[in-house]
């Protein structure tokens, strides 16, 4: 009689799928655990955290309107790093790759930092949260505040820029470059703060449900690589090599 093996674990990284699922899941619990409980903190209207929203709401708001300067400086870098500028950078990258015979990475860096938009924009709509009424208003919003579409598309979209463009920058400049990149993603959520047209919770809730995002399309593309054969790469090393790699025979 033919003995038959047993099913391999759905999570064993050796098994085939196993390791997508498996760095699925983890990114997923980026994005449930943390998002999840500043989500339900939000919700319920929780005493201390609505405090803490409207402490720091009027205290930045008093400083910003007493500086114009500081208020011009802000408007500028929210203008110019938006989620609507990144949306255009990446086309304008995946057009790139596509010429270069990455397809997958292009697709991969459409899907996220679009789909980190469209999630935002849901979010959004399903908490229907009330911009922060200041004493002083100096900018205005329009959408739901919670979470910052700001905070979520600045996080998303330079951490997919980086990993896209790492391979193509020497790796001694490759810390200064995510330096520069956290340095920026922080930036711009201050500056919503400091626009008073964000709540501190709203700023953490868009880094929170940007980073969870990012770590599921991040390792849906890694076990993708994994599958077809390729070797595994540091994260700080970009997601491709800046040439495309031959695909290596299925066993």
């Amino acid at each position: 009689m033919t003995s038959v093996s047993p099913p391999r674990p759905r999570l064993d990284p050796d098994a085939r799928g196993g390791l997508r699922l498996t760095l699925s899941a983890v990114g997923g619990l980026l994005v449930a655990v943390p998002f999840a409980l500043v989500l339900l903190l939000v919700v319920d209207h929780w005493g201390p955290l609505q405090r803490l929203d409207h402490s720091v709401a009027s205290d930045l708001n008093g400083f910003a309107y007493q500086h114009a300067t500081y208020v011009r400086a802000m408007r500028a870098l929210c203008d110019i790093v938006s989620p609507a500028d990144f949306e255009l950078v990446a086309v304008v990258v995946g057009v790139v790759l596509f010429v270069r015979r990455q397809p997958r990475l292009a697709t991969w860096l459409l899907v996220t930092v679009y789909g980190g938009g469209l999630l935002s924009a849901l979010v959004k709509l399903a908490v229907d949260r009330k911009r922060p009424l200041v004493e002083h208003p100096v900018a205005h919003a329009l959408s739901a505040s919670f979470p910052s579409g700001h905070a979520l598309g600045v996080l998303v979209g330079t951490g997919a820029l980086l990993l896209v463009g790492l391979p193509f920058v020497r790796r001694g400049l490759r810390v200064l470059l995510i330096g520069l990149g956290v340095l920026l993603v922080l930036a711009v959520g201050y500056s919503r703060l400091g626009l008073g047209v964000h709540y501190l919770s709203d700023v953490l809730g868009g880094y929170l449900l940007g980073a969870g995002w990012l770590a599921l399309t991040t390792a849906a593309f890694t076990a993708w690589r994994r599958d077809r054969g390729h070797p595994d790469r540091p994260v700080t090393d970009g997601l491709e090599p800046a040439t495309p790699e031959r695909q290596e025979p299925q066993r």
